[in-house]
């Protein structure tokens, strides 16, 4: 996000979804915050698919500060399944069907 290689739509979304996150956390007894919280994560996997890889720079133009700035792109989508599940069991035990 700091690089200003992907969109504002990217940080935004991400952000959102942390936004959403603490509110799940905040409020423990809450099933709408862990629902929208996980919706949220499962749909910013598939935006931050969508924007690495159209936003991806030519090798001409990947310089080391873009090259950590996609790298660490990449380390938070392939975290995000695992936050899922996660996610998915403390909605499990909440009281989620």
């Amino acid at each position: 996000c700091m690089n200003y290689m992907l969109p504002i739509s990217y940080a935004w979304g991400n952000f959102s979804v942390l936004a959403v996150g603490i509110w799940a956390i905040v409020q423990r007894d809450s099933l709408d915050a862990i629902t929208m919280f996980l919706t949220g994560l499962l749909l910013t996997v598939l935006t931050d698919i969508i924007h690495i890889s159209i936003f991806y720079p030519s090798h001409d133009f990947l310089s080391d500060v873009k090259r950590f700035s996609i790298g660490m792109a990449i380390f938070s989508l392939l975290l995000k399944p695992v936050s899922c599940y996660l996610v998915y069991r403390m909605y499990r035990e909440r009281g989620g069907e």
